[in-house]
């Protein structure tokens, strides 16, 4: 069920890929969402921590589970807070509360999608009105 997923093992190696590619990430400010986002998500799947943005929410595991479906399980959580943790690290104060909290890494992502997909929105039109004054 979870073969499809690897789960590497933590080590050196990756936390200094993650620190490398977490120093090219921009704090997101509003007119560079586009580039922002595209380095956070390489960020993430870099660092094997994008496992949430692609799995399904999963059931907690019982006492009945699995080993390796309770392993899974408190992997998937973990990379959900890094996830959460360098996304918001690398939001702008002012942003970050315009943004509804989440546990969620995914959903997140989303609102923050939702956020600039408006902020865009609202900006081309500012610009087609000026345009035909």
């Amino acid at each position: 069920m979870f073969k499809n997923y690897p789960m590497p093992a933590v080590n050196t190696i990756f936390f200094t890929a993650l620190f490398n590619e977490n120093a090219r990430i921009l704090v997101l400010s509003g007119d560079n969402f586009t580039e922002w986002k595209e380095k956070v998500l390489l960020t993430l799947g870099c660092s094997d921590l994008d496992l949430k943005l692609h799995v399904e929410e999963t059931s907690n595991p019982t006492e009945s589970s699995t080993p390796e479906t309770k392993a899974f399980y408190e992997r998937w959580e973990r990379y959900n807070r890094l996830s959460l943790m360098l996304i918001k690290a690398h939001i702008s104060q002012s942003i970050r509360g315009s943004i509804p909290n989440n546990d969620n890494v995914k959903a997140y992502v989303k609102a923050i999608d939702e956020q600039f997909v408006s902020f865009d929105n609202a900006l081309a039109s500012t610009l087609m009105k000026n345009s035909q004054v």
